[in-house]
């Protein structure tokens, strides 16, 4: 144990020896907080984990420092299925001691496995659903949920205990238990367990003993034995003399009255028992439908986010081998530079290139498809650069503005050093009367080759158009 005040190393005595601090009391509180981690130690091994629970918040309670005790508790959420609960603690466990601390590997252990993330994301979002479900009064859908959850995570108690209510709300008692049975092998002490399971057992085994004490009529009969039997007889009635018709009468009577009690009591019972029997069958088939309605629904949900993800991936596969596909372009890339190769020719090239490019975002394309694009580009930019400066001049001498505008802009786009293109490409612009895109150009030439005739010639033109 170390001082709260200093850090050093306490002795036996009630005061610290390096820096003099009263520690009596401290020393107390810590005794408090490791007597509860003990207490809750022994309780969760012996599986009694809400004990275990209380025991270790008592320990925290005293010194939230104590680390095992906070590491212990994790173990127990994590243990009942409280995944949140148990994350939380740990992460708390790893911000107050970063180092050498066990609490670390437990959550490496979960961030590592994204399916067992994914896994305790769908366990929280289905029991949120089923408790929705049972607010709706929807309980055999609720039902299905609770299943889906404890396939997922069947230590998570909640859900047993929740699965358990619905089967006791239902009346199927011993489904009831069985879940609850399962919550004790987890957890051998939860009070929320112990409650419906007293209430189940109490269902399944009713106490025969307790009888309802009923008022004894007066005796208005006298009781005789004659041998073996015991004779009943009321008062102040005479018995009959017996004769032969008499008999045979009484016979007849009572063959009679047997029957008719017969009919009017034992085939109406029977009749109302296949009744009753008949509709809990119907109950079955109903609720069996609705969950095979549900799990259709489901499946053809899944059915058709399947569809969509395979009309996605045909698309990108047709982007990709189609007649405007990846492959077709790559193909009229390699087809180009193999032309340019053998013919030398630079126009057929360049209409190939401009092809490509209209055909295809050059950003979304592979380095090496823009490597080769800009390989080809640089071979055959100049010379074509220089053709297109030709023919825009001789379109601009001719007083053939827009077509001196369209060949000299592809001249500078095939060669950015062109000078002479870009300056008569400015002058295009001026005489077609398009003062922004001349000002535009002259800029580029002021600013791309300065201290030249051209960047003069430029800035002396811009300025007249500015002073118009």
């Amino acid at each position: 144990m170390f001082c709260y005040n200093c850090g050093c190393h306490l002795s036996e005595h009630d005061f610290c020896t390096a820096c003099g601090a009263d520690v009596s009391l401290y020393k107390r509180i810590m005794y408090v907080s490791n007597m509860y981690y003990n207490e809750g130690l022994e309780k969760a091994s012996v599986r009694d984990l809400t004990g275990a629970v209380t025991s270790l918040r008592q320990s925290l309670k005293f010194n939230k420092n104590n680390i095992e005790a906070r590491n212990l508790l994790g173990l127990v959420y994590f243990e009942i299925g409280e995944v949140v609960a148990a994350l939380s603690e740990w992460v708390i466990s790893k911000n107050l001691r970063p180092e050498k601390n066990v609490a670390d590997d437990y959550i490496s252990m979960l961030q590592s496995n994204s399916s067992r993330l994914d896994s305790i994301n769908q366990t929280i979002k289905k029991y949120n659903q089923a408790l929705v479900y049972c607010m709706q009064d929807s309980k055999d859908l609720a039902v299905i949920q609770l299943k889906k959850v404890l396939s997922l995570n069947p230590r998570f108690i909640r859900a047993h205990q929740l699965l358990a209510l619905l089967y006791m709300d239902s009346e199927e008692w011993e489904r009831a238990e069985r879940e609850l049975h399962k919550c004790m092998d987890i957890d051998r002490n939860n009070t929320q367990t112990l409650r419906y399971l007293k209430e189940v057992e109490l269902m399944l085994v009713p106490d025969e003993n307790v009888r309802q004490p009923g008022k004894r009529k007066k005796d208005e009969v006298v009781r005789y034995q004659s041998d073996n039997e015991i004779i009943i007889q009321p008062f102040n009635v005479k018995e009959p003399k017996r004769g032969g018709a008499s008999t045979l009468l009484n016979i007849g009577l009572g063959l009679v009255i047997g029957l008719a009690v017969t009919y009017f009591l034992l085939v109406p019972a029977a009749e109302t028992n296949a009744k009753n029997e008949a509709q809990i069958k119907n109950t079955e088939i109903s609720n069996e439908l609705n969950t095979k309605t549900v799990r259709i629904q489901e499946l053809e949900t899944e059915i058709e986010h399947l569809e969509q993800k395979i009309d996605g991936l045909n698309t990108e596969l047709e982007g990709i081998v189609g007649a405007d596909g990846t492959l077709q372009t790559i193909d009229g890339l390699l087809a180009a530079a193999a032309a340019y190769l053998e013919t030398q020719d630079f126009e057929a090239t360049a209409a190939s290139l401009e092809s490509i490019v209209q055909s295809v975002d050059l950003e979304q394309t592979s380095e090496g498809f823009q490597s080769l694009y800009r390989m080809l580009l640089a071979s055959i930019g100049p010379e074509l650069s220089k053709t297109y400066y030709d023919q825009g001049y001789d379109a601009y001498r001719n007083g053939d503005y827009p077509m001196a505008i369209s060949i000299l802009s592809k001249a500078v786009r095939y060669d950015e050093t062109n000078m002479d293109a870009l300056l008569q490409l400015g002058q295009a612009y001026d005489k077609n009367n398009n003062v922004t895109e001349a000002i535009e150009t002259y800029d580029k030439v002021i600013e791309l080759f300065p201290n030249t005739s051209n960047s003069r010639r430029a800035q002396s033109l811009k300025n007249a158009l500015s002073n118009e």
